[in-house]
Formats: structure tokens, sequence, C-alpha cells
């Protein structure tokens, strides 16, 4: 069949690559006359339906016992303050706006949807409410578009292979694979095998006789968010189309899909009719006291969508998995309570005395009591020590494992929901993209004429916005080269003081209200730079959502991955590596170079860590209670008193539409993804540093799993559901991050614990550590001991001169294989752990193979009962199959 679409709407079908036509951009209307033909999925069409005529006999279907008030709502608020002085500007801009809203909802009407506009005055202000519902024969042209899946017709008679149950193809054309099968690729193949058939494609679903629940609440959110993001509002290639575009302009206030229903549950008592799928999972899921049950992840896909469920089911699953890592930690601390007071060294500085007397800080402070930082010391003792390695050890092996099973985890759930192959096979081009290519082409899979855009124009976009990000990265590098200097001249002024104690503790001081002063940047300037990798990633014309958002994701992260971890990074392998010796001190901008505080790098480090993720941690969760309750608050004042001004009475029950419009717009799934990676790299690359890390995460993921849950049902308007077969780049990210934790910790025992230089003088002097604080303490050089007149101590391994010992020398090596051994033996248990556990289950393999099987044999079944006439538009796809792609 021929589409009828108009001629000023075609594209030219000469050559693979076409070029789009400027009339094509005045249209964007789906034919929805019974008996239209294939057309273009992403192109335009022309409106055959006339005003009044076939459009409004298809809204009135339903049933008149229970008529469907809207599926999809736009909103647009408007002042009507009477004698306000608006300048041209301001005007012309209201103006445009409201034909830019005029004309999309004349194009949603010529669609074939129908529209509803109910509003809320007062004297000053309206909210206006656009109801939007899809009639059946809109549903029934956009489920082949999206290839929903839709369950299909048992037969008794035969068995279930798809040949039997395959639907028929639609008045379209078009193969209407609408499987229930969770393999896709094998459903859809197998339909194109199927017979023609004068019967309608939706008899053979189940359910289909009953047009008002045939399709559920989430796929007429679906396909209505597809025509919304495809509908033009003037010139497409100037960008003027879809409702995302209309959000950011400001022209609609907000576009949302309609909740089920209220969340609460009725009181007890009342004969209420059963409970709606909101009511469900507020019920036995965003509570706190199901704190302790796994989540009903099918219930939140069924409501929400895979995506949405994936991201549920990796935050349980990662939460989970941090039990054991957390009881571990949290052992290897006790350990290191119980050596406190037993510690030789650690008893030997205590009790020292005047001993040893330390060099000044800084050119004009004092000379200072090693002693005086016993505390320090042993607060230090907590996180260094031997259960640290084997600790270290143990996070190698458990993010390897972590990932392993989450792999079968995902594809698990990817069969059982039927998006196994949904990236691969099944993901259309993005409404945006689709309007903005510039080209067409013929995709190799689907055989379907797409929007293309040419790889070497995307690959120069990609490395200009690879540009803007390392600049990004370089402003990173300052502020921390500015944290650095406070830091050093913070430490010189609390040393300066009179008060003995505060001068000892001056580098601690300094260190934590550096940390305290990075962290404030580290959030600011995470704000500033998610909206400009928003901007790039458009910029950069991805086909697919999922390869849209696997982009924008990256850029951030890498972002976020320097914003977050250059400070602990500086501190774990940079800090006091630079500093030189009395007399002889390095620099930076005149400055006297950072050291290690009394104590070692590695409490630094455990305080920077525990001051930034709990600190984030803490802001994030204030954030995630508080805000909503407050802007959800002004937003339900603001919209019930011009309710209430209006005359309407407020007491007597809301409108559906109105309640959710009052509820908080719905951010995502990427802030809380990142929140959660960025966790993930703090529990694992500087484990070594914070035993209680995998607690502290632990804690949080259990109050965060509820408190995204009621995010989602709650407070939140209900996102447009979208499909995924996984949880996309973030898994490549956490892989990434499992190789660097390996070589972070490694690097961290080595040159940042006092692990290996026990060890050595263990072995080389003392088994019992005895005077292990005076092997790690140099002398000043006689030039400064005379220019002070007096000789101090200080840490490093030295000769009196001020060049490094042998042992210096004999230690290094030590460390360096230390490093080159501990690497290869966590990489090596991880191979081969990662090739004892299979990254598909057995019984999800079993289940794809039979698939594949049974659709073989449908192949061969269709062939013989049809012979040359029911197949032979098929043969070079049944060739195929039989053959594969190759023949």
């Amino acid at each position: 069949m021929t589409s009828e679409a108009s001629p000023g709407s075609r594209c030219a079908r000469s050559g693979m690559l076409r070029r789009r036509t400027q009339e094509e951009d005045s249209a964007a209307l789906i034919d929805m006359a019974p008996g239209a033909g294939k057309g273009d999925s992403y192109g335009s069409t022309a409106n055959t339906l006339e005003p009044g005529g076939h459009q409004a006999a298809a809204c009135r279907v339903g049933s008149p016992a229970k008529p469907r008030i809207a599926d999809f709502v736009l909103v647009w608020e408007e002042d009507l303050k009477p004698g306000q002085q608006q300048d041209n500007t301001t005007r012309d801009k209201t103006d445009m706006h409201g034909d830019w809203r005029e004309t999309f909802l004349d194009n949603l009407r010529a669609a074939g949807l129908c529209v509803d506009q109910r509003d809320v005055q007062d004297a000053d202000s309206a909210v206006h409410y656009v109801l939007l519902s899809a009639p059946w024969a809109v549903l029934c042209y956009y489920a082949e578009e999206l290839r929903l899946k839709l369950p299909l017709q048992e037969s008794e008679e035969q068995p279930r292979i798809p040949s039997r149950n395959c639907p028929t193809r639609p008045p379209t054309g078009r193969p209407a694979c609408w499987s229930g099968w969770a393999s896709p690729t094998s459903c859809w193949r197998t339909c194109l095998t199927c017979p023609r058939s004068t019967t309608p494609a939706s008899s053979k679903f189940l359910g289909s006789d009953n047009q008002d629940t045939f399709f559920s609440n989430t796929q007429r959110h679906q396909i209505l968010f597809e025509i919304l993001a495809k509908t033009p509002y003037g010139h497409e290639k100037k960008g003027l189309f879809g409702i995302d575009q209309l959000l950011s302009e400001g022209v609609f206030s907000a576009a949302f899909p309609l909740h089920d229903g209220p969340f609460m549950t009725p009181p007890e008592g009342l004969q209420a009719p059963g409970l709606n799928q909101r009511q469900v999972l507020s019920q036995h899921w965003a509570r706190w006291r199901k704190w302790n049950k796994y989540q009903p992840l099918d219930h939140v896909r069924r409501y929400f969508g895979e995506k949405v469920a994936l991201y549920f089911a990796w935050l349980g699953f990662y939460t989970g998995w941090l039990l054991p890592a957390a009881a571990v930690g949290t052992l290897v601390f006790l350990v290191g309570c119980s050596m406190l007071f037993s510690d030789t060294p650690t008893q030997e500085l205590c009790s020292s005395a005047d001993s040893f007397e330390m060099c000044p800080l800084c050119p004009d402070c004092p000379f200072w009591l090693l002693s005086s930082i016993c505390a320090l010391v042993q607060a230090g003792r907590l996180f260094d020590h031997g259960g640290t390695v084997f600790f270290s050890l143990f996070m190698a092996l458990w993010a390897v494992l972590f990932l392993e099973y989450w792999k079968r985890k995902s594809a698990t759930l990817a069969y059982r929901w039927g998006c196994s192959d949904y990236e691969d096979v099944e993901e259309r081009p993005r409404p945006q993209f689709a309007a903005s290519a510039p080209t067409m082409a013929l995709n190799p899979i689907t055989g379907e004429d797409e929007p293309y855009f040419p790889e070497r124009s995307r690959l120069h976009r990609v490395l200009a916005g690879s540009v803007v990000v390392v600049m990004m990265v370089a402003v990173v590098v300052m502020f921390l080269v500015s944290i650095i200097l406070y830091r050093a001249i913070m430490a010189i002024l609390v040393s300066k003081s009179d008060n003995t104690v505060l001068a000892a503790w001056a580098s601690r001081i300094a260190s934590l209200t550096g940390s305290v002063v990075n962290l404030i940047f580290i959030l600011i300037l995470s704000k500033i730079y998610v909206a400009l990798a928003h901007v790039l990633t458009r910029w950069e014309m991805h086909r697919t959502q999922t390869k849209f958002e696997d982009a924008f994701t990256l850029k951030v992260f890498i972002f976020q991955f320097v914003n977050f971890y250059s400070s602990p990074i500086y501190i774990a392998f940079f800090k006091g590596r630079f500093v030189g010796y009395p007399g002889n001190y390095h620099t930076l901008f005149g400055i006297r170079n950072e050291e290690c505080a009394a104590g070692g790098c590695l409490i630094e480090l455990a305080q920077e860590l525990l001051v930034i993720m709990v600190g984030k941690q803490i802001i994030n969760n204030v954030q995630e209670i508080l805000v909503p309750k407050l802007k959800g608050w002004w937003q339900k004042v603001r919209l019930r008193s011009r309710k209430r001004q209006a005359g309407a009475a407020v007491a007597a029950g809301r409108a559906p539409w109105e309640a959710d419009y009052e509820l908080l717009p719905c951010e995502g799934l990427f802030d809380e993804y990142l929140e959660m990676v960025l966790q993930f790299g703090f529990v694992t690359i500087f484990v070594a540093a914070c035993p209680l890390a995998p607690l502290f995460a632990l804690l949080n993921n259990w109050v965060e799993i509820r408190l995204d849950a009621r995010k989602f049902v709650s407070e939140s308007r209900r996102p447009v559901a979208e499909r995924a077969q996984d949880i996309g780049i973030w898994f490549h990210i956490l892989a990434g991050l499992k190789h660097l934790a390996v070589i972070s910790n490694a690097f961290l025992l080595a040159f940042s614990s006092d692990f290996l230089p026990r060890a050595y003088y263990q072995w080389s002097r003392a088994r019992d550590l005895r005077g292990f604080v005076n092997f790690t303490l140099a002398r000043a050089p006689p030039a400064f001991a005379a220019a002070h007149n007096r000789t101090c101590r200080y840490q490093a391994f030295r000769d009196d001169d001020g060049q490094y010992s042998r042992t210096y020398w004999n230690l290094l090596a030590i460390r360096l294989a230390f490093v080159i051994v501990f690497e290869h033996v966590v990489f090596s248990i991880g191979r081969v752990l990662d090739l004892l556990v299979p990254d598909i289950p057995e019984s999800v393999e079993i289940k794809v193979k039979r698939e594949y099987y049974l659709a073989k044999q449908a192949l061969a079944e269709n062939e013989a009962l049809f012979g040359a006439g029911g197949a032979k538009d098929n043969q070079p796809l049944a060739q195929e199959m039989r053959l594969g792609p190759q023949a």
C-alpha cells in the first residue's frame, strides 16, 4: 500500500542518502485514515482527518460508563493582572508563545489526538490544563511504530510457537511484532514470515475486544509522548518542534502523564475497590518500615518502565552487596581499635616526652615536641595496620564479584521484561535527532529509511566538545591549587599561635577547613558543568536516546571524577612527596609545600573521604527530604489560593490533573546514578584509608532507596515510561573504577601506609618494633642546626646532609615490588572469577536457545504450510535465517 501523504511532505526517493525538502518541515502529521499504506516512520505525512469528522468520532471511542478523561496533560500559566504595563519586547514574546501554542495544539488535533482544555482562573492569573488522549486508531498505529509488547492469544489446539500466534500484518502493511516473547529479534523475524490476512491485527491479542483496557496506561503514555516529541509548531529546521523545546522556551509550564490515582490508601473499614498500582507501590515499597523487604521490581517496571525499574534493581543489588563489605570493614576497624594501646611504636611516641624535638613547620614557627601529637598518631593507627592490607584485597575481589553477578542479574531481568535486544534492534532515533538530521539513509537492520547524520561531522563535534571538557577539568585543577595554597597559608598562620596544642594541630586544622571549602567548590562547579554538558551533547547529534545519555553521562562523569577525587588523589599520592628538608624546603608561589600532618597522610586521607563522601550524602539526603516538601508546599499554596480566589471549592476535591500539577517535576535518574557511582568510587578506590566507608555507604543507601521510592510515587509527577536493557554506560564506568581501585589501593598501601616500613624494620632490625620511631626520623643538616643553635628531627629517610639514605632506596624497591605483586595477584584472581562466573545464567541461556529453535521450526512449518505463494515475499529473509547473515 502507499501512503496518502501530500506531495509537499514526501522525500525524494532516489539514492540511499536523500536531502530533505523544506516543505517537509511544515507538518508532522500522521495518516490515520483506514487503509493508509506504508509510509516513512520518521518523516512527515499530511493530515487526512477533517476537523470535526473522523477525528471527532475517534475521540468518542471509549466506554460510556467510564470515559477516559486524559492520558497526558499540558499546562501553562497566564498572567492576567489588569493595568500591567508591558514593553514591546515582552508583548511580542507573549504573542509569539501564544501562536506557537495554538499551532502545536492544532497539529496535535490533526494528528488524531483528543484535546480538551480546562481552566482555573481568578482576577490576576489563570492556569490552563490541556488534557490529551489518543483514540483507538492512533494507539494501534503507534503501537506498531514503537513495537510495543502486547500479550498474544494462546491457542488451545496448537503449541505456543510463533508461527501459530504471530499477529497478521496491520492495514499499514508493516509487520506488527507486538509479541509477549522475551526475545524480540526472533519474534520479529518470525512475524515477517506470517502470511497476509484480512483479519485485523488486534484480534490476535489478549483483551483486544475491550478497547479501554487493551493498552495499559504506561503504553498510552509512551505513545502520546512519541507524538508530542515529534509534533512541530514552526519550521523544523529551526528546531521549532517537540514538547521539550516548548518547555525550555516557557511556552508550557509542564507536560506529564497522569498518575493512576491517589497514592494514599483508603481508610480501613471503607468498602473501597482494589488498590491502584500507585497505591500498591506506596503501601509495599515507598514506606520506611519496608526497609528490610525486597523491592517489587515487576510492579515498579509495570508502572514506571524498564529504565526506572533497572535503576532500583541495581541500587538494591548494590546495597545488598554492601552488607558483607560493611561487616568486614567494621571488623577491620575494631581490630585497629584493639591494637591502639598495644602498638609498640605508638607507645614509644606517646611516652617520649621531650626526647624528640621536631623542626619548625615554617620559617617563623617554633620548635615542637613529637609527643604532643600522640592523639593524632593513635587515631591514625585505627586505619593503618596489617588488617588494612587484607581489607584492600578483599574489596578488590568484592568489586569484581559484584559486577560479575550484576551482569547475571541484569541479563535475567532484561530477559524477563522482554528488552534483551532493545538497544541493538528495537531502539528508534530520538525525535529531536529525527527532525534535525539533514539526510535520510537506509537502516540495514530494519530495512526502513531513517534520519542520518554523517559520522565525520559527529566526530568533529565530539572532538570540539572534548576541548570544552578539558578546559573545565583545567578549571577544577586551578581550584585544587587554590585549596592547596589555602591549606599551606592556614597551617602557617595557626602554627604561629602562642598556644602549643593549637600550633601542633595546625596542619590538621588547615586540612579540615580546606576539606569543607573544597566540598563547597565541588557542589558549585557540578551545577555549572552539568548544564554545559547537556548543551554540548545535544549539539553532537546522537541518533538514539541511549547513545545521547551515554555521551552526556561520560562527559559529566569525567568532570565529576576530577572534581570529587582530585583532592583525595593529591593527599594520597602527592602531598608530602616534594617537601625538601630543613634549610632547603621547596616552595609553590613562595609558599612552602605541604607535608603530611603528624600521624601520616593516611589519616588525613580518611578525614578527607569522610568529609566529602559523608558530607555529600548528608547534604543530598537533606535536600531530598526538605527541598521537595518546601517546593511542594509552596506549589500547593500558590495553586490553591488561586483556586479559592476563583470561587472554587477546594474542600470538594481537586481534579487529577490539578493534583498532579501540584507535585514536583520528575528530574530523571542521572543524578541518582551519579551519586551512587561516585560513592562506589569512594568505597573502592580509597578503601585502604577508611575501612568504614562501606558501612557509611550502606547506611546511606538504606535511606536512599526509600527516599527515591517516595519521590517517584508520592512527591513527583509521573515520568514517561522508558525502555532499557541495562544500566547503560554506568556499568562500564563501574568496571573502570574497579580496575582503578586495584592500582590505587596498591599505591596507597605501598607509599602512604606504614605497613611496608614496619615490615622492613621487623625484617632488618627488631621483631618487636622497638626503636621504630627513631628509625623514621632524620636529623636536621648541620647548617640548619648551626643557624638555629639547636638540633631537631623531621620525618624522612635522609642522611645528615639531607640526601636520601640507603634505607630510602631499599624501601622504594620494596614498595614498587609490592605494587606489582599486589595488582598482578588481584587481576589474576579477578580474571579467574570472571571466567568461572558466566555473564548469563544457564537457565536464561537455555530459554534463549529454545526460542531460537522454535523460531527456526516455525519458519520451516510456514514454508511447508503455505508454499511458495505464502512465503515468496520472505525468501531473502528465510534464506538469511537458515544460513545466517553472511549468506
